[in-house]
């Protein structure tokens, strides 16, 4: 589980993993009452989505205070094995030499071809020191995969409570 604020834009992200589809299923329904209770506390809107984990690659220890962007595509479904291994070829290595960076995660979600890229650097500052170099690995991303880039925003952890794997 995380949780990851951006007060630039009064947003909250509230991640969890779960082993298997049923147990998520199963903690959603648990869950459901606390999780309106929060939204209702603090006055604000929610919305959920879905993701399979494609890609996970760590060098660091995810820690409060960290910098994480979020850059989310939108790919052919068709085309989505494709995407994964561009990315896998492409970014995987390039993340793991630049300074600062501990994690990434890509999700996807295979009906739809939508496409969760989350970098998780060592501070707010080794987050903007990737911004340039990024946007430019985007740029090849895109036209190497024939993707469109949806959003992206930038947060700040809060904390992370994954187990090492």
């Amino acid at each position: 589980m995380s949780l990851q604020v951006s007060p630039d834009l009064a947003v909250a992200v509230l991640e969890s993993f779960w082993v298997s589809h049923d147990a998520m299923r199963e903690s959603e329904r648990v869950e459901a009452g606390v999780r309106d209770e929060a939204i209702r506390l603090a006055l604000g809107t929610a919305s959920v989505e879905r993701f399979r984990r494609a890609s996970v690659t760590r060098v660091g220890r995810e820690e409060g205070g960290a910098g994480v962007r979020h850059t989310v595509y939108q790919t052919n479904p068709a085309a989505l094995d494709e995407a994964i291994a561009g990315y896998e070829d492409t970014a995987v290595p390039w993340l793991t030499e630049t300074d600062g960076f501990v994690s990434a995660a890509l999700l996807v979600d295979r009906r739809s071809g939508r496409q969760l890229s989350q970098t998780i650097w060592r501070d707010i500052d080794a987050l903007a020191k990737s911004r340039g170099p990024a946007a430019a690995l985007r740029v090849d991303a895109v036209a190497a995969t024939n993707s469109t880039v949806v959003a992206l925003d930038e947060y700040g952890l809060v904390f992370r409570s994954i187990p090492a794997e």
